[in-house]
C-alpha cells in the first residue's frame, strides 16, 4: 500500500476508534445507577449482565481473527462492529426492563469482533519501522475518545435523562461505521494459504511464551475498580472519584503515540519491561503511602503504564504472528487476556475480604516479577 493511503488508512482507523470510545465511554459512568436505580435490578442482576456481555467479547475476538484469516477479509467486521454498538446503544434507551437489556449488551460486546481484524490490517500495512507508532496513534484516540466522552456524559447527562444520553452515544458509533464503509480500502491478504482447525501449531514458541506471561500477568492486573477503592479507603471523597479516573485515561491518551514511537527505536521488549516496572511502582506506592498527592500521581502512573502495555502489546502480538494467521494471532491472545481479567478481579476480591486489602498488591507484584523474567526470554523480531 501507497505511503499516502497507509496514512489515510492509519487515519480513518484512528477517528474511527475516537467516536466510538467516546460513545462507550457517554454511558460507563452512569451505566450501574441506569441498570439497579433506574431499572430495579440487584447486583447479582448487574453482574450477570456485565458477565455476559464480557465472555462474549473473548469468544468474538478469537473467532472473528481466525475467520478474517480463513476468509482473507478484514473490513466487513470492522464496521459491523462497530454498526454493532451504535444498535445496541438504541436498545438500552428503549429497554423497559433490565432483562431486556441482555441481548442488547451481549450485541455490544460480540462488536468487539472488529478489534482483532482491524489490528491485524493496521500491522500488515505497517513496517518494522511504524507499526509501534501506528498501534500507539490508535490506542491514544481510544483514550481520547474515553475522555471526551466522560465529559460529555458529566455536562449532559443532567439535562438529557437516561434515555436521550443513550441515544446520542449511538451517533459516534454510527460516524465510526460510516468511516469504515466509506474510506477504508481492503487490500489482498499477504497470503492465501488455507488452514483448518483454531489451534495454535502455526504460532510458534515466541509467540506461546508471550501469551503465557501476558495472561500471568493479567492474573495479577486486577480492575482499575479496585484502585479507586484504594483512593477512597485513602481518604479521596465520592465526588473526586471520577476526576481520578480522568486523570489515568487522559495520561493513557496523551502517553500511547510516543510510547508506540519509542517501541519502534528501541524495540518492544524494553517497552514492556518499562510497563512492568511502572505498574509495580504503582502497587509499591499504595503500598507505602497514603499521601493524597502520591495517590493522585499514582493514577497518573497507571494511565502511563495502560498507555504503553496496551499499544506495545498489539504490536509485539502481530509481529510474532506469521502474516497469514495474524488476525488469529490476535484474537487467540486477546481472547486469553480477556478470559485473565474474570479470576483476576475475583482473586482480587478474594485476597481483600479473606486476608488484608494489601495482599492483592503483594500477588500482583509477584506475577508481575515471574512474567518480568519470562520476558527474558521471548525472542523479538529483529528489524
Amino acid at each position: 500500500m501507497a505511503r499516502d493511503a497507509t496514512k489515510k488508512t492509519i487515519r480513518t482507523f484512528a477517528w474511527a476508534s475516537f467516536f466510538n470510545d467516546m460513545g462507550s465511554d457517554m454511558i460507563y459512568p452512569v451505566w450501574p445507577m441506569f441498570v439497579t436505580v433506574f431499572l430495579g435490578a440487584n447486583m447479582a442482576a448487574l453482574g450477570l449482565i456485565d458477565g455476559l456481555g464480557e465472555a462474549f467479547v473473548s469468544i468474538a475476538k478469537a473467532v472473528s481473527g481466525y475467520v478474517s484469516d480463513r476468509i482473507g477479509r478484514r473490513k466487513p467486521f470492522i464496521w459491523t462492529g462497530y454498526l454493532f454498538g451504535a444498535v445496541s446503544r438504541l436498545g438500552y434507551a428503549f429497554a423497559p426492563t433490565w432483562q431486556a437489556l441482555i441481548p442488547f449488551k451481549v450485541l455490544d460486546r460480540v462488536g468487539k469482533m472488529r478489534g482483532a481484524p482491524r489490528d491485524a490490517m493496521v500491522a500488515d500495512i505497517s513496517s518494522d519501522h511504524n507499526r509501534g507508532e501506528h498501534f500507539g496513534l490508535m490506542k491514544a484516540m481510544d483514550n481520547l475518545g474515553a475522555v471526551c466522552g466522560i465529559v460529555v456524559c458529566a455536562l449532559l447527562f443532567g439535562r438529557l435523562g437516561y434515555h436521550h444520553l443513550f441515544l446520542l452515544a449511538a451517533i459516534p458509533s454510527v460516524l465510526s461505521t460510516y468511516l469504515i464503509l466509506r474510506h477504508i480500502r481492503e487490500t489482498a491478504p499477504p497470503s492465501k494459504r488455507i488452514f483448518h482447525g483454531l489451534s495454535l501449531k502455526e504460532l510458534d514458541s515466541p509467540f506461546r511464551l508471550f501469551l503465557v506471561l501476558n495472561a500471568i500477568f493479567a492474573l495479577g492486573t486486577f480492575s482499575y475498580s479496585f484502585l479507586l477503592i484504594y483512593a477512597k479507603d485513602y481518604g479521596f471523597k465520592a465526588t473526586t472519584i471520577p476526576l481520578l479516573y480522568l486523570v489515568f485515561t487522559a495520561s493513557a491518551a496523551v502517553v500511547s503515540l510516543p510510547i508506540g514511537r519509542i517501541s519502534d527505536r528501541i524495540g518492544r521488549k524494553a517497552v514492556m519491561y518499562f510497563s512492568f516496572l511502572v505498574w509495580g511502582l504503582v502497587c509499591m506506592i499504595f503500598l507505602l503511602t497514603r499521601s493524597p498527592a502520591l495517590i493522585a500521581l499514582n493514577f497518573l502512573l497507571y494511565g502511563i503504564h495502560k498507555g504503553a502495555l496496551d499499544t506495545v502489546q498489539s504490536t509485539f502480538v502481530s509481529e510474532l504472528s506469521p502474516a497469514a494467521f495474524r488476525a488469529t494471532g490476535l484474537g487467540v491472545f486477546q481472547m486469553a487476556i480477556g478470559i485473565c481479567a474474570l479470576p483476576a478481579s475475583l482473586i482480587a476480591g478474594l485476597l481483600w475480604e479473606e486476608i488484608d486489602p494489601s495482599i492483592p498488591l503483594f500477588f500482583s507484584l509477584g506475577l508481575t516479577v515471574l512474567a518480568t523474567v519470562m520476558l527474558l526470554f521471548v525472542r523479538e523480531k529483529p528489524s
